[in-house]
C-alpha cells in the first residue's frame, strides 16, 4: 500500500515566504488505519508538503499552532495517491504581518478589520498600551489610534543596568523622561516608525545581529539621495534609518506610547535569523501589546510553544543544543531554549548526554543568566546532588542579571524558594518575584511593563 497525505500550512501569498515548521498529528477516523503522532508540518507562502505514508482510509490531520489554536481537517487516503491536506492561514490582516499571525501574535483579518469593532482581550497581557474605553456593547470602535508609539534602540547597554533592583528603580520612578538612557552605554537610537501596511497601530519592527534592519520593499535612506528609495528586488535586509553604533552584549527595545513604558528583551544574536517586535496600539483578543518572536525557519514555532507551556510538543523542535552550542557561530540564545524543553520533559535523574550542555552554557557566556539558572535548577532536581553547590548556583544566576526567558523567572524563584531559611536567597527571591509581576508571562522573552500609562 503506498497512500500518502501531503501535508503543509499555507500562509498570505504575499509579503516574505516566510518558512517555519510546526507539530502536528495524523490520526484515522476509524478503528483501522495508521496513527502518526507528532508530524512535523511547514508552513509558509508556498512551501513543499512532507508525505506520510499511511493505509487506505479516512483520516482526521490537526496542527498545533504557536498561539495553542488547534486546526482539524479531514482527509482520505487512497491506495496508489497522494492526498494533499492544506490547512489556510492566509487571511493575516496585512503580508507584511504574516510571520506574527502564524505565532499568534495578532488577530485574523476577520476580527482585524471588522466592522464591529475590536473585541475585548483575552487576559490582562492582551490589553493595548493605549486602549481608550470600550463602548456599552463590550467592544472597542473602530479607530485610528491617534497616540503613535516610540521605539527607541539600546544596543549597547550597561551590564550594571541588567540587575533586579536597576530594573525595579525604573519601575518606582516614573517621573523619569525616558528609561533608554538610564540603561544605555552608548547612545540610544531612536526608530522610524516602520513604512508598512498596519504601521499606525501595529508598528513591526526587525532586529538583526547589529541592530535594526528593514524588511524587504521599506523606504530606506540612500547616500547622496533626497529622501528614501525602497529596498530593490529581494529579500536581503537593509539597515534600517537611525540603526548603527556600538553594540554590546545585550540589546533592548523601549517602547513608549501614552506615558505606557514597555522594556523588552531582545533575543540576539540569534544565528543568521532576524527578530521581529510587533507593538500592537489596538486592543487585541489574542496577542500581547508588545510581542517578541524569532524569524528561525526551524525554532521559532518550537520557542512559541515553550512559551505556552508546550514543553512536549517544543521538544520536537528545540532539542538540538549541542549543535546549537558547537556550531560556527554557536548560538547560545538558542542552546538556552532547548535547555529548557530538555529540562522541562527529560526528569532522568542520572547524568544525561545533554548535562555537560548546561554546564558549558553557564561557564563559557557569564551575561547569559539562563545558563546559570538552568545548571542550578538540574542540580536541585537530581537526588544526592549536592545542594550547596545549587545554592550557590542560583545566587550566580540572579547575580549576574534578568535572564533572556521569561520561563527563568519562574524557575529562579522556584529555585531560590528552596532554601527559606537562607537570608541571601529570600532577599533575591523576594526581588525575582517583584519583577515577575511586571512581566508579561505569555510572552517567551523578558518584557517588562515598567509604566502603565495614562489609557
Amino acid at each position: 500500500m503506498t497512500a500518502t497525505l501531503a501535508v503543509r500550512l499555507l500562509l498570505s501569498p504575499t509579503g516574505e515566504f516566510n518558512e517555519a515548521v510546526i507539530v502536528g498529528d495524523i490520526r484515522p477516523a476509524g478503528l483501522d488505519g495508521t496513527s502518526l503522532r507528532n508530524i512535523l508540518v511547514p508552513c509558509g507562502r508556498s512551501p513543499e508538503p512532507t508525505s506520510y505514508p499511511v493505509d487506505p482510509g479516512r483520516y482526521l490531520v490537526s496542527v498545533t499552532l504557536p498561539s495553542g489554536m488547534v486546526l482539524t481537517k479531514d482527509a482520505e487516503a487512497v491506495d496508489g495517491r497522494s492526498a494533499p491536506v492544506d490547512f489556510d492561514m492566509t487571511d493575516s490582516p496585512y503580508g507584511t504581518h504574516a510571520w506574527q499571525y502564524l505565532m499568534g501574535n495578532i488577530e485574523p483579518e476577520r476580527v482585524y478589520h471588522g466592522a464591529t469593532g475590536v473585541p475585548l482581550p483575552e487576559s490582562v497581557a492582551s490589553r493595548s498600551m493605549v486602549a481608550p474605553a470600550a463602548a456599552d456593547d463590550g467592544f472597542l470602535p473602530e479607530s485610528a489610534v491617534d497616540v503613535p508609539a516610540r521605539a527607541t534602540w539600546v544596543g549597547d547597554s550597561l551590564p550594571a543596568r541588567w540587575s533586579y533592583a536597576s530594573m525595579l528603580a525604573l519601575e518606582q520612578d516614573p517621573a523619569r523622561p525616558s528609561v533608554a538612557p538610564l540603561i544605555a552605554r552608548s547612545a540610544p537610537r531612536p526608530l522610524p516608525v516602520p513604512a508598512d501596511h498596519g504601521a499606525d497601530v501595529t508598528p513591526l519592527y526587525r532586529f538583526g545581529p547589529d541592530g535594526p534592519v528593514s524588511a524587504p520593499g521599506d523606504p530606506v535612506p540612500v547616500a547622496g539621495s533626497d529622501g528614501p528609495v525602497p529596498t530593490a528586488g529581494s529579500d536581503s535586509p537593509a539597515p534600517a534609518a537611525g540603526a548603527g553604533g556600538p553594540v554590546g552584549e545585550r540589546q533592548f527595545l523601549v517602547v513608549e506610547a501614552a506615558g505606557a513604558v514597555r522594556l523588552v528583551t531582545l533575543p540576539l544574536p540569534w544565528g543568521t535569523s532576524e527578530v521581529e517586535v510587533l507593538v500592537n496600539l489596538r486592543q487585541s483578543p489574542t496577542g500581547s501589546a508588545v510581542a517578541v518572536t524569532v524569524r528561525d525557519p526551524r525554532l521559532g514555532a518550537g520557542i512559541a510553544y515553550m512559551a505556552q507551556g508546550a514543553l512536549d510538543t517544543a521538544a520536537h523542535l528545540l532539542t538540538d543544543v549541542g549543535k546549537a552550542l558547537h556550531s560556527a557561530p554557536a548560538n547560545p540564545l538558542a542552546a538556552a531554549a532547548g535547555s529548557y524543553v530538555l529540562l522541562g520533559t527529560d526528569h532522568r535523574a542520572d547524568e544525561t548526554h545533554w548535562d555537560p550542555w548546561l554546564r558549558l552554557l553557564a561557564d563559557r557566556y557569564p551575561w547569559l543568566s539562563d545558563g546559570a539558572i538552568l545548571k542550578a535548577v538540574r542540580l536541585l532536581r537530581r537526588p544526592g546532588a549536592d545542594l550547596r553547590e545549587a545554592r550557590n548556583g542560583l545566587v550566580d544566576a540572579f547575580d549576574r542579571g534578568i535572564p533572556f526567558y521569561t520561563l527563568g523567572l519562574t524557575w529562579l524563584a522556584d529555585g531560590l524558594a528552596a532554601f527559606p531559611d537562607d537570608p541571601e536567597c529570600a532577599t533575591r527571591l523576594d526581588q525575582v518575584r517583584r519583577l515577575s509581576w511586571l512581566a508579561d508571562m505569555r510572552e517567551p522573552f523578558l518584557i517588562l511593563d515598567l509604566r502603565q500609562g495614562s489609557a
